[in-house]
């Protein structure tokens, strides 16, 4: 038995209508969609490009869904932010927009601040959510289960199914979406340490770049002036700060010009 929030005062679907060949139709699913994700290669791939499969395959996976996507937990200016990355239909977009940015409340908040999944079956009478269920509503999506991303007890994110039909997630569903939700997160997971080791190899190759052009431009001065080292990084910075730009902006002003004026001089 899956273990997870259903919506109060309401019954999980039944299942019992499935028949045999619905339930092996759901594993094959469940299975391709597993295979997908295990085939994901995220040193080869964007992040947007790799979450976008992980939603794909997701709306695979799980039973009745009609538009699925993918959100990350980030630190944005040092404090944690829920953003929307991946999303398999347009309505989907739109329901992230009114969770994350506008009401701050719903499934997916819910889900990750439990580390459970979470489903409901009529959003629009969903007490947890009195702002948000009546706005998705209006919108003809009634269904939603949101499984948290988990790797090592920490969630990372989480996947959102929406489903246009009341009820549309039974406990079946929400196992094989719990099933594939852990493949799932060591995917992502993956991806975001990926991600940020790019992030951080570029920010030092431009690090070391910004660093040479100063080091040319105090070589420039020292030429010209015969100042030290220390005497001719102090007029760089004056001139930073007299012009109002960045210290590499000067540098790199400083070093173009000389090789203009050299150029000049050495043209027959």
């Amino acid at each position: 038995m899956a273990v997870y929030d259903a919506q109060p005062g309401r019954r999980s679907a039944t299942e019992a209508d499935l028949s045999a060949a619905q339930r092996d139709a759901d594993e094959a699913d469940l299975y391709a969609g597993l295979t997908g994700v295990a085939g994901l290669v995220a040193g080869s791939r964007q992040m947007t490009d790799l979450l976008a499969d992980v939603a794909q395959f997701a709306a695979r996976a799980i039973p009745g869904v009609d538009g699925a996507g993918i959100a990350l937990k980030q630190l944005r200016d040092g404090a944690p932010r829920i953003e929307a990355w991946a999303a398999t239909a347009p309505f989907v977009n739109e329901i992230d927009s009114v969770q994350y940015e506008q009401l701050h409340e719903g499934p997916c908040l819910t889900a990750m601040q439990s580390g459970r999944p979470t489903v409901s079956g009529s959003l629009g009478c969903d007490s947890r959510w009195p702002h948000f269920g009546g706005r998705v509503a209006r919108m003809a999506v009634h269904s939603a289960l949101s499984l948290p991303l988990l790797v090592d007890e920490t969630v990372v994110g989480a996947i959102n199914a929406y489903a246009r039909a009341r009820d549309a997630f039974s406990e079946h569903a929400v196992q094989l979406g719990t099933q594939f939700a852990g493949p799932a997160a060591v995917s992502v997971y993956n991806g975001q340490l990926l991600d940020d080791a790019r992030e951080r190899t570029q920010q030092l190759q431009r690090a070391l770049g910004t660093r040479a052009v100063i080091d040319q431009a105090i070589g420039i001065i020292r030429s010209r002036s015969g100042a030290s080292a220390e005497e001719a990084f102090d007029r760089l910075t004056r001139l930073s700060q007299t012009q109002n730009v960045k210290l590499h902006t000067v540098a790199e002003r400083l070093v173009v010009e000389a090789v203009r004026r050299a150029k000049a001089r050495n043209r027959p």
